[in-house]
């Protein structure tokens, strides 16, 4: 990859002709259409937060350097930028009077501030380097590259190494801050769309996991009707199911349980009031799996981690049960006590015997001292919910 050094172009240059996309958030072009701000490899505006934009134009007029710039110059001669997408956008929407700094502690735009200040901005030079070469190559160093300390995340990464038709298409639809569907979205899924976690969700549930192999087959495709109707159908189908939404619900691989169960009819009322039971109730420590316990019939609860007895109360049943063992003569494991083989008699030590629900929580036993057991370890795990 060959590199060259420029000074010579100033912020007035790069921003010449600046076109900043608000509905993508995204700054698009510059040098008088020459530039390219944002191609399609690159990650989202992620400046605009009145901290990281407005402490681009602070340290310009501070004279502090804002750091190194890439562009890659391409086969026609025009120029795409590589690496300094987010403090160029910063430079160009204030200058376009897009967002306000402070200047003698009063908020004002590009236009409001001194006559020599607005020619300190401009006039700044940047340190650019022109890179030229291969896809391949241009890529690689693409991934190599922090920007100004906030490392790209692995589907900015991906949308990257496969940018083309398939990704500036599902990234106008997942990566549009302004798309009306993420207020239901978010219901289910967290984080930031700017930052391509919901694209990454919707790429992880259609392709079952394989999402590099996914985007790499359809690089080149010129719509996303799959990756959409998958992914709404999972979200419709959650939705449907559950009458109530719960915090927990965020970040579920709901892709997982969809191919799971649903083809299987539920009852949503009967959902409903399960679910409201389960997390509702104190012992059940993991209100994440709630929901995949209900849609498989309430087998494993495995999945609830259910709270455990405390010591306290297993010392004073094994004392109890071990106690009465001695004056019968039998096992102090009440199931070895009726069964028919050496341990009939056995008394077992506290640490070989383990807490048990007489009645199983999933039958409505409580974890409480008075529906509290000690069995040996293998009659335990025997025991299972029985």
């Amino acid at each position: 990859m060959k590199t060259e050094l420029h000074t010579e172009w100033t912020v007035k240059d790069i921003c010449e002709g600046f076109i900043y996309n608000e509905l993508e958030g995204k700054g698009l072009y510059g040098m008088n259409g020459k530039l390219t701000i944002q191609p399609e490899y690159q990650r989202n505006y992620i400046y605009a937060d009145g901290k990281k934009d407005v402490a681009v134009i602070e340290s310009v007029l501070k004279g502090y350097p804002i750091g190194l710039i890439y562009f890659v110059k391409t086969e026609s001669g025009q120029y795409e930028v590589l690496d300094g997408q987010q403090r160029i956008t910063s430079l160009g929407r204030f200058v376009t009077s897009k967002f306000a700094i402070l200047d003698n502690e009063i908020p004002q735009y590009f236009r409001g501030i001194s006559k020599d200040k607005q020619d300190k901005i401009l006039n700044t030079k940047l340190l650019i380097y022109v890179c030229e070469g291969t896809e391949s190559e241009i890529k690689e160093w693409f991934k190599t590259i922090n920007i100004a300390g906030i490392p790209l995340n692995h589907q900015e990464i991906l949308n990257a190494i496969y940018s083309g038709t398939f990704v500036t298409l599902a990234k106008e639809e997942f990566s549009n801050s302004q798309n009306s569907n993420i207020n239901k979205w978010s219901s289910y899924i967290s984080g930031a769309v700017n930052r391509q976690e919901y694209l990454e969700c919707a790429l992880n549930w259609v392709s079952k996991g394989n999402t590099e192999d996914y985007m790499s087959k359809h690089r080149h495709d010129t719509d996303i009707n799959e990756l959409k109707t998958y992914f709404n159908s999972v979200i419709d189908w959650v939705d449907g199911i559950f009458i109530d939404v719960y915090p927990e619900m965020k970040n579920i691989d709901w892709g997982k349980l969809y191919e799971t169960y649903h083809k299987q009819p539920y009852n949503t009322k009967e959902i409903s009031a399960k679910t409201a039971e389960l997390y509702a109730d104190e012992f059940v420590k993991n209100k994440k799996g709630i929901f995949e316990y209900v849609l498989g019939g309430c087998t494993d609860s495995k999945l609830l981690e259910i709270r455990i007895f405390d010591e306290r109360d297993k010392k004073t049943v094994y004392a109890r049960q071990t106690k009465e063992a001695q004056e019968k003569g039998i096992s102090n494991c009440p199931l070895c006590a009726i069964g028919h083989d050496n341990n009939k008699n056995r008394i077992w030590k506290r640490e070989e015997m383990d807490a048990d629900h007489v009645t199983a929580w999933s039958k409505g036993g409580a974890t409480d001292i008075k529906n509290c057991q000690m069995l040996c370890k293998t009659h335990n795990r025997a025991k299972g919910n029985k």
